[in-house]
């Protein structure tokens, strides 16, 4: 059993492989006898419109819950974003879960809670993909790529990223980040570092050639296992016309098609986002479980 009485020690660390962007602290909780049992990451961010956010990852070994060492982690992590000058501090916590319970008892308030699902390349209507993915759109074409997108898309596509700036996103301080040219490439570039390839399905507007919304997915590099949807978007002046799930169909069949190792597809919603949700549940996904993010004010 864990003693209350003993206080951990924390050792503050700097994370060298933080995102582009950001920034991560560190702090590893060790034991009486130097054991490590416990850490918090908290990552701030260092773009233009999210200046303000921190977002925390605290983790607590089972056996030394309701011991203390999760408060002096979360101590830490608050001092030092209020010390940066960060407004808003974010940490995730499954609903109903220990998490949920520590972070509700100290004034972290629940802003967004967000749908997991999952579809089974195996369990997938083939048929239906087929029939939804060759459905023309009239004035639209699909485009697809692996890695950084083509330079003659470049610009086009990093200025279609403003179709995520209205995602439902309940009363969670994300801030909104412009996007250049060079952020959206080294997106690209950070997948590629870690060995796993980013996909890129795009609906092209043929009147003038420009992105009017886009899918993403990361398939890991040894191309097993599950690929995560990175974002899907439409431009506000685009939508109405079915382009999520006909580039989403099309992503499916051509992941697929080129990772026949791959078993499944990841994807998390924010539960308000009533629109994409419809989407994903009429091609195949399963939701899975929950998840909440709490925010506390500084």
């Amino acid at each position: 059993m864990p003693n209350p009485s003993a206080a951990p020690r924390l050792t503050p660390l700097t994370d060298l492989q933080a995102p582009p962007g950001t920034r991560r602290l560190v702090w590893l909780a060790q034991d009486a006898d130097g054991a490590p049992v416990s850490s918090a990451f908290l990552r701030l961010f260092d773009r233009d419109g999210q200046r303000h956010l921190a977002e925390l990852d605290l983790r607590v070994h089972r056996a030394q819950r309701r011991a203390g060492v999760g408060t002096c982690l979360l101590e830490a992590a608050v001092e030092a974003a209020r010390e940066d000058g960060r407004r808003s501090v974010l940490a995730p916590a499954d609903g109903g879960s220990p998490g949920e319970l520590f972070l509700s008892a100290r004034k972290f308030r629940r802003v967004l809670r967000m749908t997991y699902a999952r579809l089974v390349l195996a369990d997938a209507d083939t048929e239906a993909l087929m029939t939804e993915a060759g459905r023309p759109r009239p004035g639209y074409r699909l485009t697809e790529w692996t890695g950084t997108v083509p330079d003659e898309l470049a610009e086009s596509f990093t200025a279609s990223r403003r179709a995520m700036d209205d995602m439902p996103m309940d009363d969670a301080d994300y801030g909104k980040v412009a996007w250049d040219v060079e952020r959206v490439r080294s997106v690209a570039e950070a997948v590629a570092n870690r060995g796993d390839l980013l996909h890129t399905v795009a609906a092209v507007d043929e009147r003038d050639g420009s992105v009017a919304g886009f899918t993403e997915l990361v398939v890991p590099g040894g191309g097993t296992g599950d690929g995560q949807h990175y974002g899907t978007g439409v431009l506000p002046e685009h939508r109405g016309h079915g382009l999520a799930h006909w580039m989403k169909a099309h992503q499916i069949l051509l992941v697929r098609e080129r990772h026949p190792a791959l078993t499944g597809l990841l994807a998390d919603t924010a539960a308000g986002n009533v629109p994409m949700r419809t989407v994903n549940d009429a091609l195949g996904y399963v939701p899975t479980h929950q998840s909440c993010e709490f925010q506390l004010d500084l």
